[in-house]
């Protein structure tokens, strides 16, 4: 009776079903009962355009929904996503539009400082943090991490664990990962995020079979953005244990996704992928050419890598350095370590040693100790620092006892002098 309250309760069931994940049946259910909505009013709000394109997605592909999301998920103001931020977040990766899943993260936090709603700030902050990891900020994504857990810890809140887990799996330190991804799938067996963590760090330290085996997990699920994010790690680790078919069909099913929307982050990634399948040498330049000057870093350092690897398979050394040296440096200045290593290991084989860089002052620091390591640092006081982290001043100066007897120092001043922490 309601067309209004009935086509809002249809989209919180969509997505409801969307976050939660491995609905299995349900969710054709659920997109069978949406698509008996009543038709929007005119003129329909973004609301109902996602509505009606989300069930579209899910009946008749990305090449007829994607233009109708795309020009909205790009409006990062608009209100829709202040309301439904998770939706927001899951659609612009759905879209491989890596600006837009940057921007309405950022927003979503602006809203909740402005809001003072914890619940939205929280989901901003952990939105922001993954964002800001896939950028190869992992610095920024400690912090915002650190403050979700502060405002979780005042408020009663479980924390938000998918962040952690992209950031982990990003850094590529095998046991801190590892034990988390346990913990996470221990804790909740539906956690989206743990499958491609596994085949991200996986594919990282080259262990190919298990980001395999990680990836088809997470890909099988069909989950909206994770599925399609995990599917350059499904081919990276099928083309190098020799399964070319499941590559072929992977590569086919991403393509559609990216070709549709026109994004330079989403084409730059199917052009390595392409490369990878087909041994395209213009492929690989073609997705350096789409991830140059992109917010999405780690994805360049990831194409310059693949390049230098094939580029060495071939024969071809001098050139293979220059990619080589280049992913290295990039791994290596965000802190993205597997990775890292993986291009020194490639280096070496062309007869060249990467120059290693010195450990980072805060590597045995907590993400809290370093969030606020590096807020002292920058000068503020501890009064100031325990009013951003929702903590005593009391705690924060235990804190920084914990941090200058790890660190080997003394005082603020000898921490302001330290090298940045990361």
């Amino acid at each position: 009776m309601d067309v209004k309250w009935s086509r809002a309760c249809y989209l919180d069931a969509l997505e409801m079903g969307i976050i939660i994940g491995h609905v299995g049946d349900a969710m054709g259910a659920i997109v069978d009962a949406a698509r008996s909505a009543p038709p929007a009013p005119q003129p329909p709000d973004s609301a109902d355009v996602v509505l009606d394109a989300l069930v579209s997605l899910a009946t008749d592909g990305h090449r007829a929904a994607v233009p109708v999301l795309r020009p909205i998920v790009a409006d990062v103001d608009n209100e829709v996503w202040i309301r439904r931020p998770s939706l927001g977040s899951l659609l612009s990766v759905e879209l491989w539009d890596f600006d837009a899943y940057f921007d309405i993260a950022a927003r979503v936090v602006e809203a909740g400082r402005e809001s003072g709603s914890h619940l939205t700030l929280s989901i901003g902050l952990a939105m922001l943090a993954t964002a800001s990891a896939h950028a190869g900020d992992l610095r920024t994504a400690i912090e915002l991490i650190s403050e979700g857990d502060a405002i979780a810890d005042v408020t009663g809140a479980a924390p938000l664990i998918y962040p952690r887990l992209h950031l982990v799996a990003l850094r590529g330190r095998r046991k801190e990962a590892t034990e988390l991804i346990e913990a996470a799938t221990t804790a909740n067996p539906m956690t989206l995020s743990a499958h491609w963590a596994t085949a991200v760090l996986s594919n990282g330290l080259a262990d190919y079979p298990a980001a395999l085996v990680a990836a088809r997990q997470a890909v099988e699920n069909g989950e909206l953005a994770t599925s399609g994010l995990t599917l350059p790690e499904l081919i990276e680790a099928a083309v190098r244990c020799g399964e070319r078919e499941p590559a072929a069909t992977a590569l086919a099913a991403l393509a559609e996704r990216t070709s549709a929307s026109g994004a330079a982050w989403g084409l730059g990634v199917e052009a390595y992928c392409r490369a990878l399948v087909t041994d395209d040498e213009d492929a690989y330049r073609e997705a350096l050419t789409h991830l140059e000057g992109s917010r999405a870093a780690v994805y360049r350092g990831r194409a310059h890598l693949l390049y230098g690897e094939w580029l060495r398979r071939q024969g071809r050394r001098r050139d293979a350095r220059e990619q080589l040296r280049i992913a290295h440096e990039l791994f290596s200045g965000m802190g993205v370590e597997a990775f890292a290593r993986r291009a020194a290991g490639e280096l070496r084989a062309t007869g060249e040693h990467a120059r290693s860089r010195s450990s980072r002052a805060g590597e045995g620091l907590t993400m809290q100790e370093a969030h606020i390591a590096r807020l002292v640092a920058s000068g503020e006081t501890s009064k100031e620092v325990a009013a951003r982290l929702f903590l005593s001043p009391r705690t924060v100066d235990a804190h920084l006892r914990n941090i200058f007897g790890k660190l080997g120092i003394t005082s603020r001043r000898q921490l302001r002098d330290l090298p940045a922490i990361q």
